[in-house]
């Protein structure tokens, strides 16, 4: 599997660009409204396996160029393989995908500028956290076309409450941005003009904290949701102990009760 390359030519369907600690990538296939093909599956795979090596990056932008932020799967590429086995390999390759997401050990903040339907609202609801302009909208409307978006729920629903997740998935109907927010899918609404400097709060935020309790935070918030409330517990006290162990942690708590600025080192 092909490494993404960090500045990307402009006819690359996947875009990165790094710049001070946040690697941005830009799905770039507007004309299809960013389907996340076989080859787009495997590009963003690509681009989440260095980053996840690549330890000057301290967040990560997951973006689009065009209308629509990412309309799910690319069914004309669908339809052109009637094969379960294809098929069973295609929604296995795109899980993979989303996992990575999740254990990835850099934040990853979806910047959804248009329309993210089926697997691409499924994009949104994997990432950490999420920004959308006033005018996007969402939905997992598989349900119209005869596909229970069946994938999709498991990100779905593990980011919105399970009545309003599963009337989504049943409904198929799109939901505004203001809406999305409420329901739990997104964290912010946004002007369109104010969408690329609401993300950059985000970031700042994020590169100003120590990066191993970034990278502790996140491993464990993803690890502990899976866990019953007494194992959650148990490992949440085994993290934080390794976690105080770290030179970061006493600087932390030195700078707070000095009154200073902490000076991070990065362990």
């Amino acid at each position: 599997m092909s490494t993404l390359p960090q500045h990307a030519g402009a006819n690359d369907i996947l875009l990165r660009d790094d710049s001070g600690g946040v690697a941005t990538l830009t799905l770039n296939r507007p004309e299809q409204f960013n389907a996340l093909s076989e080859e787009m599956l495997d590009a963003l795979q690509s681009a989440f396996d260095a980053i996840a090596d690549d330890e000057s990056v301290r967040a990560v932008v997951v973006a689009a160029n065009g209308r629509a932020f990412c309309a799910g799967h690319d069914l004309k590429q669908m339809r052109s393989n009637p094969d379960e086995d294809y098929y069973k390999k295609l929604f296995r390759q795109c899980s993979e995908m989303m996992k990575r997401i999740v254990r990835l050990p850099q934040p990853v903040i979806a910047r959804v500028q248009g329309v993210a339907t089926a697997a691409g609202c499924q994009l949104v609801a994997t990432c950490d956290l999420a920004v959308a302009s006033v005018d996007a909208r969402f939905a997992v409307s598989g349900v119209n076309l005869g596909l229970f978006c069946s994938t999709p729920s498991v990100a779905l629903s593990r980011n919105v409450l399970r009545k309003p997740a599963f009337e989504m998935l049943i409904t198929g109907r799109f939901i505004d941005a203001p809406t999305a927010e409420r329901y739990g899918l997104i964290n912010r609404v946004v002007a369109s003009e104010q969408l690329v400097a609401a993300i950059r709060e985000y970031t700042d935020n994020i590169l100003a904290k120590a990066p191993v309790a970034v990278r502790t935070g996140k491993r464990m918030f993803q690890n502990q949701l899976e866990k019953s409330l007494d194992e959650a517990y148990e490992y949440a006290a085994d993290v934080m102990a390794c976690n105080m162990m770290a030179h970061d942690a006493g600087e932390g708590i030195d700078a707070f009760m000095q009154k200073r600025e902490p000076t991070w080192k990065g362990d």
